[in-house]
């Protein structure tokens, strides 16, 4: 691996997350390392919650974004795993509803 590509996989990314669509999103997101960390995190409840890493924060944009996991609505600290995903090529941590087709709420990062 280059030490250009280590150095864009470590630089840590955050944002914090607005809801949409109606829906209460709040707290913050990190990208750095290995993974994505969520705290202060609190949502909406959703029967099928779920965080991904997205270019945007429409259905299009989740289809073609990563899904990192299951998230809890109302569990304040979260991690989910990377798993080889280069998080630098996506934008938005965004909470989706797979089960309803909704974007609860998105954090860009910058």
């Amino acid at each position: 691996m280059s030490a250009t590509k280590a150095a864009v996989q470590s630089a840590d990314r955050t944002g914090m997350f607005a809801g949409l669509n109606g829906k209460k999103v709040t707290g913050a997101a990190k990208v750095g390392g290995s993974g994505v960390t969520l705290s202060g995190f609190s949502s909406d409840e959703g029967p099928d919650l779920h965080v991904y890493l997205t270019n945007g924060t429409d259905e299009a944009a989740v289809s073609a974004g990563k899904q990192l996991g299951a998230v809890k609505f109302d569990e304040k600290s979260q991690m989910f795993a990377l798993n080889g995903v280069d998080a630098s090529m996506y934008t938005n941590v965004v909470i989706h509803c797979d089960k309803a087709k909704a974007v609860f709420g998105a954090a860009k990062l910058s």
